[in-house]
Formats: C-alpha cells, sequence, structure tokens
C-alpha cells in the first residue's frame, strides 16, 4: 500500500493488521509533511515494513509491486488551500504517481484500488436534498479535486483498455485518530486545548458529510474482498452537518467557550456542501459502525492524550 504514515493509511494498517493478523504490508511513503512515523508505533515488526519513497519512482516502485497481492493507493497530497497556492506537488503525486503504480499494477497483473474523494464532484447547494452517486458527473472545482478526478479518470481507462482489476472508493470527510492538525476538526481540538482562536471560514454553514476513519477502513477492506472489479463505491456514514456546529460541539465536549471561534474570510471557490449517497456499498454488506457524537468524543479524547 501507499501513503501508510498518513492519517487515514495508517489507521487502515492497524485496522488491516488487527483484523487479518496473518498477512503482511509494504508500506510505501514519501514521509512528507502529512506524515508521521508516529502513527506506525505499534504495528508489529515483522508484519509491517515501511520504505520511504515516491509513488513516481517507477523503478521503486516496480521492486516492491512485484511480490504483493495488491496495491491500496492512499497516498495523495490532500489539503485544498495547499494546493491553491500551489498545484504542482498535486499532480506529482496525484496524477503522475498514480500512472507509475497504474503501470506496475498493469505489468504484474495486481489488483489495485484506489482511495478517492467526494471533491471530484464539485459541490451542492446547501438548501438541496440531492447526494452524490456513483452516476454524478465529475465537476472538480479546485486544483486538489481536478487531481484526484484525472487520477480516477486514469483508473477507469486502465480498466477499460487493458483490463486491470480496479476498484475506485469516494469517501466522505474522515476524522479520527493520527489526522494532520491542518484540518478542520484537528485543529479545533488542538487549538482550543491550548485556548487560541480557533479559524472558520466565511459564516462556517459549510456541510460536511462525517464519517470515523475505522469506518471508512471496514468499507475499503469490504470493496477489496467482494467489490464489483471496474466499479466505483461512495462511501458515506450519513453524518451532515454544518462546520460551526461540528466546531461547537467540539468547544462543548473541552468545556471551551465559543469566543474562541474566529470567522475568517473564505477561501476561493469554497465548495458549499458535500453530501453522498452509500446506497451501492450498503448493498455489498457495509454498515457504518460508530455514532457521529461517540466518534467525536473518541477523537476529542485521543487528542488530549496524545
Amino acid at each position: 500500500m501507499t501513503g501508510g504514515a498518513g492519517f487515514i493509511g495508517s489507521n487502515f494498517i492497524h485496522y488491516w493488521l488487527k483484523k487479518h493478523k496473518k498477512d503482511e504490508i509494504i508500506n510505501l511513503d514519501k514521509m512528507t509533511y502529512a506524515a508521521n512515523p508516529k502513527n506506525l508505533g505499534g504495528l508489529p515488526e515483522d508484519k509491517h515494513k515501511l520504505v520511504v519513497g515516491d509513488i513516481a519512482d517507477a523503478e521503486l516502485v516496480n521492486k516492491l509491486v512485484k511480490d504483493v497481492d495488491a496495491i491500496v493507493n492512499f497516498a495523495a497530497e490532500s489539503h485544498v488551500d495547499n494546493s491553491i497556492n500551489n498545484s504542482e506537488p498535486f499532480i506529482h503525486s496525484n496524477i503522475v504517481g498514480v500512472h507509475v503504480l497504474l503501470e506496475a499494477a498493469k505489468k504484474y497483473e495486481k489488483r489495485f484500488h484506489q482511495i478517492s474523494t467526494d471533491e471530484v464532484y464539485g459541490s451542492l447547494s446547501l438548501n438541496s436534498t440531492k447526494r452524490f452517486n456513483e452516476h454524478t458527473p465529475y465537476n472538480p472545482r479546485n486544483p486538489y479535486a481536478a487531481t484526484k478526478a484525472a487520477a480516477d479518470h486514469l483508473v477507469m481507462a486502465y480498466v477499460n483498455t487493458y483490463k486491470i482489476t480496479a476498484t475506485i472508493s469516494n469517501c466522505s470527510n474522515n476524522f479520527g485518530p493520527r489526522q494532520h492538525s491542518e484540518k478542520l476538526i484537528p485543529k479545533a481540538i488542538t487549538n482550543a486545548l491550548q485556548n487560541k482562536p480557533i479559524p472558520i471560514y466565511g459564516n462556517g454553514m459549510q456541510v460536511r458529510d462525517w464519517i470515523y476513519v475505522e469506518d471508512h477502513c471496514s468499507a475499503i477492506d469490504l470493496i477489496l474482498k467482494k467489490g464489483e472489479i471496474g466499479e466505483k463505491y461512495l462511501i458515506s456514514a450519513e453524518n451532515e452537518r454544518h462546520n460551526i456546529d461540528v466546531v461547537k460541539s467540539i468547544l462543548k465536549l473541552l468545556n471551551k467557550p465559543n469566543s474562541l471561534i474566529r470567522y475568517v474570510a473564505d477561501r476561493p471557490g469554497h465548495d458549499v456542501r458535500y453530501a453522498l449517497d452509500p446506497t451501492k456499498i450498503k448493498k455489498l454488506g457495509w454498515r457504518p459502525k460508530y455514532k457521529f457524537d461517540d466518534a467525536l468524543e473518541n477523537t476529542v479524547e485521543w487528542y488530549q492524550q496524545n
């Protein structure tokens, strides 16, 4: 797998090795700012091997892919603000890197799964009840989303042209342990713990569809086992919340005042609402295990302890 020292990737390794005790994972990670060696603490050394390297390094990727059963690609530049400031690293990792992985999957005939995002579909109206589904046309609205959309199209093109055995999952906003503090929930928690102001874009009424990271991991597990080749699956726990309400819930859990909230100028081209319809993956038998409020409490406790 790739990107296993980051937030979702590291949670997936912990989840997978706990559930599949006989399996071994080779974890290729470039160890950029979003990766954290501490995320890999407590993993069995005989079952997990970290290889520091770039997914766009074809020689290294080919060497590693030769001996594995499947490639799960978590590696990505993922912070929208960073993509607006400089999109080049996003094109390198999210498009060029995925192309290198696909070439290796084709050469060695390996199962491939691409971790994508709901942001490829664009934005929904705040007042609408519509949700994205697997047939929604792609409409990326920032450089990050555009690179992820390009990668998804590449994966589907390789399935169609070269008959590789690949699937894609587009997931809603993840939260939970080990997430980088640049993201909304960990930023709100860590700032509140230090009594620092919590920046909120615009009026904070943007809606995100939240999922606890372990529920995302269990969905990927199911897709790898039962997913239909050449298909994409939307993963959502159907927890739509306004950003401002999420932050207020965190402040309440920490017994901190709402006066820590600071409204700041909105991000350029900020998507207003994301919401995914998980009907298709539910037909495979997946259900989220965690309720939003319980998962948020678990997350706050994790950051307090770590």
